[in-house]
């Protein structure tokens, strides 16, 4: 029986390219009208400006392989010049830090460009969108995942490619085990509680006056600010994490000029007025964070799958997503080895069911 992926997000895609490079029989659904998950990027004229993840880096072998295999360009995260720091008074001081994310690496096109080149390469009968599945259901060695829509598919194995906080919130029969649903609403969802803004500009004014776009502010509303803009060309951007808690920036309005002002506060009165400014708030994303999420991160949670969230239903109900990848959990490196993680244990039960026959 085919093999059911929920999730389209990075960690679902690869798991799905993997299985279609197998022969495998798999179907691949997923929530939103898109593919990507948290990966998502706005354009603007020929720029690219990613709203969830950005960045990877050395040392991550299997995204660096992706890139290659898929024939895609990276590029160095612009980090020269001068940083900013604004203290709790709102006053700017140059040269104070050092740029955070210097050595590291964006995609041309942004990360986007990564998941659509997946999503391009699956057949249209395997994959799904405006899929929101609201239950599983076993029975007789079969799982029944029920749409939001009301229809049904059924499968001899699912694979949760999807926050374990939001899987969580799936009805399943059988019950899973209370400790089973108290490990995955206890695994924070990497990055669910932020926001980010971007603003787009005509020219890098603040490169011209030597300064990097790197900023970090005890004032806020953002707290840690970047240069953002594609890796020729314009239009140039400068983005930040917004520092201030999910329940005070439901006002996006009001959030929209506390960015600006701070913008040009941290770059000068040009930043105020962008062609554009995007702002992302994953906290409210019902498909990526839960009430949970909404409470702030202050470390990078230690990530794996616990023991209690394996073999489910016989091993026919298993995990993946970044939350779940031992090594590199919570980053999109970690989205790629959950993939890899479930892909050779489905070819091995595979064989294992052949032989049995």
């Amino acid at each position: 029986m085919q093999t059911l992926i929920i999730g389209g997000g990075l960690s679902g895609l690869a798991l799905a390219e993997q299985l279609e490079a197998q022969g495998h029989d798999y179907m691949l659904v997923e929530a939103r009208e898109r593919f990507g998950g948290r990966i998502k990027t706005e354009t603007l004229g020929t720029g690219y400006f990613d709203m969830g993840p950005a960045w990877f880096w050395p040392g991550q072998p299997r995204i660096a392989a992706l890139i290659d295999r898929l024939k895609l360009e990276k590029f160095d995260q612009f980090s020269d010049g001068i940083l900013s720091f604004e203290d709790e008074q709102q006053n700017v001081q140059r040269g104070r830090g050092f740029a955070s994310m210097e050595g590291s690496w964006r995609l041309k096109g942004g990360l986007a460009h990564l998941t659509q080149t997946l999503a391009d390469r699956l057949p249209d009968a395997h994959k799904r969108l405006n899929a929101a599945v609201t239950s599983l259901s076993r029975t007789s060695g079969e799982i029944t995942a029920t749409f939001a829509d009301g229809t049904t598919l059924t499968a001899g194995t699912v694979v949760l490619a999807l926050p374990p906080r939001v899987a969580a919130e799936i009805t399943f029969e059988p019950a899973l085990p209370a400790g089973t649903i108290r490990a995955m609403q206890g695994i924070a969802t990497w990055m669910a509680g932020q926001a980010k803004a971007i603003a787009v500009y005509d020219r890098p004014f603040w490169r011209e006056t030597g300064l990097s776009g790197d900023a970090m502010s005890r004032f806020g509303p953002m707290a840690e600010v970047h240069d953002a803009s594609p890796a020729e060309g314009g239009p140039y951007a400068l983005f930040g994490f917004i520092g201030v808690p999910p329940q005070n920036r439901r006002d996006e309005q009001a959030l929209r000029h506390q960015v600006l002002a701070q913008f040009a506060r941290l770059f000068g009165e040009e930043a105020a007025n962008p062609n554009k400014l995007f702002i992302k708030d994953w906290a409210f994303d019902p498909y990526t964070s839960t009430d949970a999420d909404k409470k702030p991160l202050y470390a990078h949670p230690s990530y794996g799958l616990p023991g209690a969230m394996i073999d489910l239903w016989d091993g026919q109900l298993r995990f993946a997503g970044t939350e779940v990848a031992p090594q590199f959990g919570g980053y999109i490196e970690g989205a790629l080895e959950a993939a890899d993680n479930v892909a050779r244990t489905i070819g091995n039960t595979t064989k294992d069911r052949a032989h049995a026959s």
